[in-house]
């Protein structure tokens, strides 16, 4: 069941009184970031602006960066909310809808890769460049702005994800920490995986070049992918080798890692 940005912020700030009542000492924390903000986007905005600030850009440029890539762009907001219940459907640790939102750094990443993706399609690539930059400082990913992302992903753990220039992944994919879709040397044009719908990737594999992995396939843990992946098989090993089929229509939302 898909949630609507305005009934998930609502969720979310409700949520959020009852957390604020635990921990008082964060009450400025939840009314900054949660409170006060009126919808989705003005949290994300909030959110994203304290989180990339630094020296050069401060929170009040990057909030006015940030506010007007969503207002121009009301899907990115749309790809936001069907991120954020892809945690909350996928991830066992995500009990509700506030702590995903503050705290998960994989979520956080994907986020800031949507912005810097804008920033890259309207020719905007330095400051495309200096957001991937500040994103893989303070969370450990590192997705490059022309990288093309679906909805409903799941970044899991995130730290060490690397996504490459010319990489695809489609809608409802789920990838764990350390994941690698990455080019195989110096060659130069297209040469990154392309990800079909509904695939998990486990932690750790790495998947080089530019081959496809079919819809609905899985690629076990710490596997090398060296070569194409056929839709809903299961891949495994260093170099990876078929060793069965998908018991399911897109593994990345049963999260079942047998392999």
């Amino acid at each position: 069941m898909s949630l609507s940005p305005k009934k998930l912020w609502t969720i979310i700030q409700n949520e959020t009184r009852a957390a604020q009542k635990k921990e008082s000492v964060l009450k400025r924390f939840f009314d900054e970031l949660i409170q006060s903000p009126v919808d989705l986007a003005a949290g994300l905005t909030a959110l994203l602006s304290w989180k990339l600030s630094d020296a050069f850009l401060p929170t009040s440029a990057l909030k006015k960066i940030i506010a007007k890539i969503l207002k121009q762009t009301p899907s990115l907001i749309e790809a936001t909310a069907r991120d954020l219940k892809a945690v909350c459907d996928r991830d066992p640790a995500a009990r509700d809808y506030h702590r995903p939102f503050l705290y998960f750094k994989g979520f956080h990443a994907l986020q800031v890769y949507r912005l810097s993706h804008w920033l890259w399609q309207h020719s905007q690539t330095e400051l495309a460049l200096y957001f991937q930059s500040r994103s893989s400082q303070l969370f450990g990913v590192d997705i490059h702005p022309a990288a093309k992302i679906g909805q409903g992903i799941l970044i899991d753990h995130a730290t060490g994800v690397v996504i490459g220039e010319t990489a695809v992944v489609e809608d409802d994919v789920s990838i764990l920490h350390e994941v690698t879709l990455g080019g195989t040397g110096k060659e130069t044009g297209d040469r990154h995986p392309k990800i079909r719908r509904g695939v998990l990737i486990g932690a750790g594999a790495k998947i080089l070049g530019n081959i496809e992995v079919g819809e609905g396939a899985k690629v076990a843990a710490g596997s090398v992918v060296l070569k194409p992946v056929a839709p809903h098989s299961t891949v495994a090993g260093v170099p990876a080798k078929v060793v069965g089929k998908t018991n399911e229509p897109q593994p990345s939302l049963a999260m079942v890692q047998e392999w």
